[in-house]
């Protein structure tokens, strides 16, 4: 009975412990609780971020404010040389919106949008569809080709396009005719309406699907290879295996690019001015082409400052109803 004392003292204890009284071992101390308040440390990332917010809000906010400033005001040429603007309440938004011609520039922008729209998701969707399929080799060569053309500048893009549907020299209608149509023999592409239109969307499309086709694809791979195998074993053909499996797990994705895809083409501008300025007539007028031209052509730069929120305001009612409904189905599900 004498013996249990030394083997205990024999045991090693850890440095700084002393036993009690009774040879027990006193448990550790609780480490004293941290005062309660932010971290000095968990400021840092937002001290990083703040000169590339401060410097967005700056370049984006302010022509924003100034834009819906400048519709509330009689703002002519007068008034951007003198200065001196004065306040006319919403008499600029009812003159627009009283225009027959807006409406008619709203229509054909709704068109012009969804024609676009429905290509580049279609074709996107089949690219990078066909890029799962491909071997390494093939694969890298046609990203490489997607990243080119997305990486190359707009007015570039355009230009090559001018010249390829250009009337006397253009490739496309040396191709035509060779194929047999010859009354494409200098056709002049950008004299027709509707096929000035068509040679629109086509720059459009050329420069937005490999955008859409990458990051379609980069989701692509994030999809279990086992829920395709379990599928084809099922006997699920492809296009049951897309609708069933590959879209219900992509439609986040495919909302994501749809939204963008719908805000880049809204809002185009560039392409049009320098192609057609809008015409032939107004053929090819969206509602940024239509703000410009009044603002720059008429010198009533109130007046394209309200058909400029007038179609800030639309294409934010659009993308609200559309996330409402994107919400509506998810919460269905």
């Amino acid at each position: 009975m004498r013996q249990a004392p030394r083997l205990a003292s024999r045991i090693p204890r850890p440095a700084g412990r002393v036993p009690g009284p009774t040879g027990e071992l006193p448990s550790p101390e609780a480490p004293a609780p941290r005062r309660p308040g932010r971290p000095a440390g968990s400021l840092l990332p937002y001290l990083l971020v703040a000169p590339t917010v401060l410097g967005g809000a700056l370049l984006l906010g302010y022509p924003l404010v100034r834009n819906l400033l400048i519709s509330f005001q009689q703002f002519g040429m007068g008034e951007l040389i003198r200065g001196g603007a004065g306040f006319v309440g919403v008499r600029n938004y009812r003159t627009v919106l009283a225009d027959p011609e807006f409406w008619e520039v709203v229509r054909r922008t709704f068109w012009w949008t969804l024609v676009n729209v429905t290509l580049i998701m279609v074709i996107g969707t089949l690219v990078a569809l066909m890029m799962q399929r491909l071997g390494r080799r093939m694969r890298i060569l046609v990203t490489s080709g997607l990243v080119l053309a997305w990486a190359s500048p707009v007015i570039a893009t355009t230009t090559v396009f001018q010249w390829l549907f250009a009337s006397r020299l253009g490739v496309v209608n040396w191709v035509l005719v060779r194929l047999g149509f010859t009354s494409f023999e200098g056709y002049s592409w950008l004299a027709d309406g509707p096929a000035a239109f068509t040679v629109l969307v086509l720059l459009v499309v050329w420069q937005s699907v490999p955008f859409a086709a990458i990051t379609l694809h980069s989701a692509l791979l994030t999809v279990p290879a086992e829920l395709y195998e379990s599928a084809r074993l099922d006997g699920a053909d492809g296009r049951r295996i897309f609708r069933s499996i590959t879209l219900p797990l992509l439609r986040p994705v495919f909302g994501l690019v749809l939204c963008l895809e719908v805000i880049w083409v809204f809002r185009c501008f560039a392409q049009i001015w320098a192609v057609t300025k809008g015409g032939p007539g107004e053929a090819t007028t969206t509602l940024p082409v239509y703000a410009y031209r009044v603002a720059q052509s008429l010198h009533r730069y109130d007046l394209g400052a309200a058909v400029s929120t007038l179609t800030v305001l639309i294409l934010t009612a659009v993308l609200i109803a559309y996330f409402r409904q994107l919400l509506r189905q998810e919460a269905d599900r």
